[in-house]
């Protein structure tokens, strides 16, 4: 379905300083990093995102997450799939029920994103990176979507500027939602 992962990241053109050096370093875990496509790698590991649009690409399809109490985008854990699109939209499914298919099966958007420690099914997790890369996504802002109980409260469809106001995270908002809207917008007006 997709490109391996090494070849994707080398193609892949930066937006900006930030998703430069993000690829850098991703690009080094691959080549130095002891399993970086699963969580036995405490220190960073490959996560998949998704940034999920509606058909018109007027609103963006989030989850409320427990362990951050806050409205997000969906995604998770390589947890050693090195197909990351497919780790995507399997993430997409779980935690919001919808049918979400790839707009293009190119990388949107590269993060290198920090997670504080915290406890997880009555377990510490200690603080690491996570190698987050992005897609762009399309669903049916008509089909039945649900939450994922043991991960979000609830499923929203918002639009492009509500994701920014509704998220409580402000360095999600400014770095990460914020350039994602920025690049939605690049990518409509360019045809794709």
């Amino acid at each position: 379905m997709s490109l391996d992962i090494l070849q994707a990241l080398t193609a892949y053109r930066p937006w900006n300083e930030q998703e430069e050096r993000d690829r850098s370093i991703m690009l080094s875990a691959l080549s130095a990093t002891p399993d970086p496509f699963t969580r036995e790698n405490e220190v960073m590991h490959f996560t998949a995102s998704s940034w999920i649009v509606n058909r018109d690409g007027t609103k963006v399809l989030m989850a409320y997450h427990n362990l951050y109490n806050a409205w997000a985008w969906t995604g998770g854990h390589a947890d050693g799939d090195r197909d990351l699109l497919a780790v995507a939209l399997r993430e997409a499914r779980e935690e919001t029920g919808i049918h979400a298919r790839p707009v293009t099966e190119s990388i949107f958007s590269l993060e290198t994103l920090t997670v504080d420690g915290h406890e997880k099914r009555g377990r510490y997790v200690p603080s690491h990176l996570h190698l987050n890369v992005t897609y762009l996504l399309e669903a049916d802002e008509n089909e039945s979507i649900r939450a994922k109980a043991d991960e979000n409260a609830a499923v929203r469809w918002f639009t492009l500027a509500d994701a920014l106001t509704n998220c409580s995270e402000p360095w999600m908002v400014k770095r990460v939602y914020g350039k994602l809207n920025q690049k939605l917008r690049a990518f409509a007006s360019s045809g794709c």
